[in-house]
């Protein structure tokens, strides 16, 4: 797709996209609207009111469909990307070839998520279908998007603007069919195979642990929940490094490809959607390569410790003692507790291995934490009040919301094992996401600047994008928000 600007009001574009905010300039911007584009201005004033997500499409004289597209009142990032999905969403299939966007008025760092709403937009789930698809031309490399500005507007800066939506949204749609993908078509040698693949094209490191170095350096968490599975654990280490970076992020995705639940087997019921197990590893692997495209002055490590869990006569049960990479033991009290166990493995290694400044690990953990949740927020736990905040504010200003939940000692009981160092569940129908990560904080050695996502209700969701439940690549615009503006 070819991005331009026009500084002419003449647009040549047969389809004219103008976003328009409820606010005191509403009656300037129509009227400004309804001269360049030769509408009626009684008409455009009486139709639209800017109403979040309300689209109202005129035709002129010259053929020219104008659409106007409203923000709300007092829009903010999320709703610039969410209204120009929807729209392109809803007509990708009759787009035509060139589009533009009449910008005069607006922020030019706003370009960026407009960008990336346009280019979300044009994602169709059904990645493995046969039958053919109607695609836009739009879409393909002979597609313009121009945008319509003023003469206050610079056209190098918002050019850049565009890009970098167009990068993020980019990543976004790889992360999408990494999570909409089957368990048979993604096991853990095709997430490590993604990592590779991802670090030789944007210039990060990465190496990956096969069964037997998994074995060898004592990874006896992810061993464990492995156990059950013909396909083979593998253990991911991803590190980008910048040369004016004065800060490092760990990063620890939880990659379960497949979650049976193991021998507490889960219902029957939902147990598809289990391919999304490896929401976290998503995140960390999408958030590794934005980094590195985006060239962040930051440095980051990355690990993901991705396998199934499944059932067959080698599987852990319920009762027995297993190791783990810091030396702790555990007692398995439930096979489906299976996340942190490997996540304690992941934090292990990082912090045994490498220095960072902040320690962050993300995870579709507990079913405990959708039900204070819903699909609306993730759960956030962490030691460091600076670390809270700034997440907090990331994620708010992109709308992937997280809230904080305690890590009170109290909950420590709740962990406490008559017969090993710790027991990996509760067995309590209460405070589940509390407990987790309180067995996971044992295995943070303390860090100073620790802080866990619990992600279980936001990495896959209904949206009006697919009729069913689908992959959000919740994480990682709040990652790369957070780590540009990291201190």
């Amino acid at each position: 797709m070819i991005i331009s600007t026009n500084f002419s009001s003449n647009s040549i574009s047969k389809l004219i996209l103008c976003p328009i905010s409820q606010n005191d300039f509403l009656i300037e911007r129509l009227t400004k609207i309804a001269t360049n584009y030769n509408l009626n201005y009684d008409l455009v004033s009486t139709v639209c009111k800017a109403e979040n997500k309300e689209s109202n499409t005129f035709t002129n004289l010259d053929g020219q469909k104008i659409v106007l597209l409203g923000l709300g009142e007092k829009p903010e990032a999320i709703d610039f990307i969410k209204t120009f999905r929807s729209f392109i969403f809803q007509n990708k299939a009759n787009l035509p070839v060139q589009i533009s966007i009449d910008i005069q008025g607006f922020e030019i760092e706003k370009v960026e998520f407009m960008m990336s709403g346009i280019i979300l937009g044009g994602y169709t789930l059904g990645i493995y279908k046969t039958e053919e698809r109607k695609k836009s031309s739009f879409f393909s490399p002979k597609g313009s998007l121009v945008f319509e500005i003023d003469e206050n507007q610079n056209s190098d800066i918002l050019i850049e603007s565009a890009k970098k939506g167009r990068l993020i949204a980019k990543t976004q749609l790889r992360i999408f069919d990494l999570m909409n993908a089957p368990a048979n078509l993604k096991p853990p040698r095709v997430l490590a195979k993604w990592a590779i693949e991802s670090g030789k094209e944007n210039g990060f490191e990465v190496e990956v642990f096969e069964p037997t170095k998994i074995n060898e350096i004592g990874l006896k968490a992810l061993e464990a929940v492995s156990a059950g599975s013909l396909n083979e654990a593998r253990f991911i280490i991803m590190q980008y490094k910048h040369p004016e970076a004065t800060k490092t992020v760990g990063l620890v995705g939880k990659g379960v490809t497949f979650d049976t639940g193991g021998i507490s087997i889960k219902s029957s019921s939902n147990l598809h959607l289990m391919k999304s197990d490896m929401g976290g590893a998503a995140a960390v692997l999408g958030t590794l390569e934005l980094a590195s495209k985006l060239k962040l002055p930051i440095n980051i490590i990355g690990i993901i410790p991705a396998t199934e869990n499944t059932v067959d006569g080698n599987a852990m049960k319920p009762s027995d003692v297993i190791g783990s990479y810091s030396g702790k033991s555990i007692e398995i009290i439930d096979t489906d507790a299976e996340g942190r166990l490997i996540l304690a493995d992941g934090l292990g290694y990082l912090v045994k291995n490498f220095k960072t400044d902040f320690l962050i690990d993300l995870a579709t953990l507990t079913g405990s934490c959708v039900a204070t949740f819903g699909y609306h927020a993730g759960g956030l736990f962490c030691n460091n009040d600076q670390l809270s905040a700034q997440l907090q504010k990331a994620g708010n200003s992109i709308s992937e919301k997280l809230w904080p939940l305690p890590l009170w000692d109290i909950y420590k009981e709740d962990i406490s094992s008559d017969i090993a160092d710790l027991r990996n569940y509760s067995g309590k129908p209460m405070a589940g996401a509390i407990s987790a990560a309180k067995f996971l904080e044992v295995f943070t050695d303390n860090h100073a600047a620790w802080a866990h996502l619990d992600i279980a209700g936001v990495a896959f969701g209904d949206t009006e994008f697919a009729p069913h439940r689908m992959g959000t690549a919740f994480g990682v615009r709040l990652l790369i928000n957070f780590l540009e503006n990291l201190n």
